[in-house]
């Protein structure tokens, strides 16, 4: 866009020719000299303008509509912070929370609340004691927890001796709720005052693709209780105790229905992703032991049926129970051992439903889902959920995204991804109502539906705000009842973020970063704090984290700094075992010892800046992130070396772009001796490779050809020296 001018420079002009009629421009214009005016400090040893104020000003007021083009956002935004130095001053807000709204917020309430009793006179209000309650939290957990359970209306069949229990001393990081008995499922279902969740209540609100013209389907928690026991009773009359039970098939109500009759009924689930090729399915029914899945016939997207049954038969599937994607009856011819949805519901036509609690309550430790993640070999990591993970979810969401009664929260994802899980259990634990979309999510017919169904959070992957945003497919619609925005799986664009939240005047974006080892974010956003695109501003509640330098020494607490980030290791609802690896080498063999414990290792590299917000960097070791999903360099590059005769091996990293923004995938080549090739003809057989056998999902963006790789002494690839060679590279070309 070039330079900027100041906004005091702006003139009714610049704003026609950035879209809008010259009587909207004036209005603006009027609006903008208002916000000037109120924002000066003549009392100041030099007065002047704080751009800060002048865009809490302009913000507030609603004077940029969600209606102005985009240009019109970006002319005024870049222009109140022409004059900003982020390096001096860190990255510019853009979300200010005001008092009176901030003692409305979940957290704000609970300070009030408790503020004084637990923070002495140090408490003064929720805004200027934010960060004194936080740091309350890592050093007190048990007491936050405390109110917590209370708060999300956790009820025990037998409650605990106590939150933690340090006494053991082989279990140094502690046991949390020992002695609780409870079913985590059956608190999502069960009518609660605390919550003013009632039996007729909105537990549910979706809409199929294709029927945008329709009204927002909607379900009564009644309901939703009701028809998660009929397959919990199912479940019971075709599987045994303890069994593992896979899903792969989309977000949709059934869906969400399974999973929490999986987990009602004492069996655990297995989270596939529907975009995975058959031999990712197979590895994960393998490493889990799953004893059947639950699957469609089809999936329906834009018009189109792609095939998922078939690619679970060809994954070798034990027992398929199958779904239609359309009308009653499945459309394809099923294998001897698989059974419809129909049938398996029939096998339970003989039991009087109203006469039938098919809940099993277990301890805390129980395992209830069973998550994966790519590590840096070629296996994902079997990651196991308690049922102290979803309290863990759903408490950051409650207390980070605000999610309340009378929201309705929408974030487009899927169970075989760790926010499938979080958004199931911040919505039932949290009083929320879940919105699900039948359907892709990246054209208008989405947008309609968070416009129909009332949407008041939205969750989001950087990516797809890029697409709603090029495309412009949402425009016209209305997203004014949005009043938080949720981002996490890839590092955000300033610029799209910029786009995303003036749909509706400006709400905050609350960027989070975790896992699914750790079933929350350990850095967040969130509604007491001021926000600024693409930052965290605080680690979340109950967190606490180091910052260490390239000797693991933590640099001092808040400086401005960066490097591999270090969490204390006692953390309500992280993992503390691997199904398919060892745990204690994973996350913490060769940590640092922190004030005498050692540390949990997460692998990202983050940095503080001034003003202390925080910046995700990128990977410690060699896990990429694209599109949300992590994966490895040798996942990638096992693929792409059998991709052409001509190839001698391959280096798969990746790299942000220049202007910030999703990841891309760029592979390094290495040829045989005598063979030469062409870049983009690599570049479609590694795309069409890694579709095949890994994921549809990924795409390559660049490919290069070098004579060899970078690598230690001990002929270990150097893949960080080629990541920062080729970001360099990429920058000089963008500047061309």
């Amino acid at each position: 866009m070039g330079k900027a001018k100041s906004i005091g420079e702006v003139a009714v002009d610049d704003l026609v020719e950035a879209g809008l009629s010259r009587e909207a421009a004036a209005e603006l214009h009027r609006a903008l000299r208002e916000s000037l005016a109120r924002a000066r400090r003549p009392w100041a040893p030099a007065p002047g303008l704080d751009p800060r104020e002048v865009w809490r000003e302009l913000a507030g007021a609603g004077a940029l509509k969600p209606s102005h083009p985009h240009r019109v956002h970006q002319l005024v935004y870049y222009s109140v912070y022409s004059e900003w130095d982020a390096p001096a001053r860190g990255p510019p807000p853009y979300w200010f929370p005001s008092l009176s709204q901030s003692k409305q917020t979940n957290l704000g309430r609970i300070m009030e609340l408790h503020g004084a009793k637990l923070l002495g006179s140090s408490y003064k209000d929720p805004i200027t004691s934010f960060s004194l309650f936080q740091k309350f939290s890592v050093e007190h957990p048990e007491v936050y927890w405390s109110i917590i359970l209370n708060e999300l209306s956790i009820s025990f069949r037998h409650p605990p001796r106590c939150i933690l229990d340090t006494s053991d001393k082989s279990k140094p990081r502690g046991t949390w709720l020992p002695g609780a008995v409870f079913n985590i499922a059956e608190c999502c279902l069960s009518p609660s005052r605390q919550l003013r969740k009632g039996d007729d209540s909105i537990a549910l609100v979706w809409r199929d693709e294709g029927f945008d013209h329709m009204s927002v389907n909607h379900m009564t928690l009644k309901e939703l209780r009701e028809q998660v026991m009929l397959v919990a009773n199912a479940l019971d009359a075709t599987f045994s105790k303890g069994d593992a039970i896979a899903i792969d098939m989309p977000m949709t109500v059934h869906a969400v229905i399974i999973y929490l009759a999986i987990v009602l009924g004492g069996f655990v689930v297995v989270s596939i992703a529907d975009s995975f090729a058959p031999k990712e399915i197979a590895s994960r029914l393998h490493i889990s032991k799953a004893k059947g899945i639950f699957t469609q016939d089809f999936i329906q997207r834009g018009g189109r049926k792609f095939p998922l049954y078939s690619r679970v038969v060809e994954a070798n599937a034990a027992k398929i129970i199958v779904l239609p994607v359309v009308g009653d009856g499945v459309g394809v011819k099923l294998r001897e051992q698989d059974m419809s949805w129909k049938a398996f519901l029939s096998k339970v036509d003989h039991i009087p439903r109203r006469h039938c609690y098919p809940v099993f309550y277990q301890s805390a430790e129980s395992v209830t889902n069973i998550l994966f993640s790519s590590g840096t070999t070629g296996e994902p990591k079997a990651i196991p959920w308690t049922q102290l993970s979803p309290i863990r979810c759903a408490a950051d969401s409650w207390a980070h995204i605000d999610a309340r009664t009378g929201d309705v929260f929408c974030w487009p994802t899927n169970l075989g991804w760790v926010m499938g899980p979080i958004l199931l259990y911040s919505c039932f634990l949290a009083s929320a109502t879940l919105a699900l979309y039948h359907g892709s999510p990246l054209g208008r017919d989405f947008g309609k539906f968070v416009q129909d169904a009332g949407v008041t959070i939205l969750g989001t992957v950087p990516s797809l705000v890029k697409t709603w945003k090029s495309t412009q497919c949402m425009e016209g619609l209305d997203w004014t009842k949005i009043r938080s925005f949720g981002s996490t799986g890839e590092t955000s664009n300033v610029d799209d973020d910029l786009w995303l939240s003036s749909k509706s005047f400006y709400s905050p974006i609350i960027e989070c970063c975790g896992g699914s080892e750790l079933s929350s974010a350990y850095v967040q956003g969130n509604h007491l704090q001021p926000q600024a695109f693409g930052a965290f501003s605080n680690a979340s509640m109950t967190t606490g984290f180091v910052i260490l330098d390239d000797h693991g020494v933590p640099h001092p607490d808040d400086l401005p700094c960066a490097g591999e980030v270090g969490l204390f290791p006692v953390y309500m609802g992280a993992t503390d075992r691997l199904l398919n690896a060892d745990h204690e080498e994973v996350y913490f063999k060769g940590m640092p010892t922190y004030k005498g414990v050692q540390l949990r290792r997460h692998g990202d590299i983050i940095k503080r800046t001034v003003g202390g917000y925080y910046v995700v960097q990128g990977r410690a070791d060699d896990t990429m992130n694209l599109g949300g999903i992590k994966t490895s360099s040798v996942e990638i590059e096992r693929v792409c070396d059998r991709a052409d005769e001509s190839i001698l091996e391959t280096a798969a990293i990746s790299v942000a772009p220049p202007t910030s923004g999703p990841e891309q995938l760029v592979v390094l080549v290495v040829l045989k001796k005598g063979y030469e090739a062409e870049p983009n003809n690599l570049k479609m057989k590694f795309s069409k490779a890694i579709q095949g056998n890994l994921n549809p999902l990924f795409k390559v963006s660049y490919v290069k050809i070098v004579a060899e790789f970078p690598r230690t002494a001990s002929n270990k690839l150097l893949r960080r020296v080629l990541r920062d060679q080729m970001r360099q590279q990429l920058f000089v070309q963008s500047k061309l």
